[in-house]
């Protein structure tokens, strides 16, 4: 896990219905390839034969890319803070 993640998240978690990956570049003052790869690592997909944890999906939205918090990681986010309390 990286120094994004939490941000990355906590963003996405003010945006139930998603947030387009521009604008969350944008929001956090990253990359788009930074961006991406945190996606890859945080997401429902394996890389290799680790599965993800699945805290995030991307789901393509005509031409548009949005980055959507899951179940899973409304629940890592909660695990989060309530350890940093």
């Amino acid at each position: 896990m990286s120094g994004l993640t939490e941000p990355l998240l906590a963003l996405l978690a003010e945006h139930p219905d998603g947030l387009s990956l521009p604008r969350v570049c944008k929001r956090l003052g990253v990359r788009m390839s930074v961006l991406l790869r945190e996606l890859a690592w945080i997401g429902e997909d394996a890389i290799g034969d680790v599965a993800g944890p699945g805290w995030v999906r991307v789901e393509e939205r005509g031409e548009l890319s949005v980055a959507m918090l899951t179940e899973r990681g409304r629940m890592r986010l909660g695990d989060a803070r309530a350890a940093s309390a």
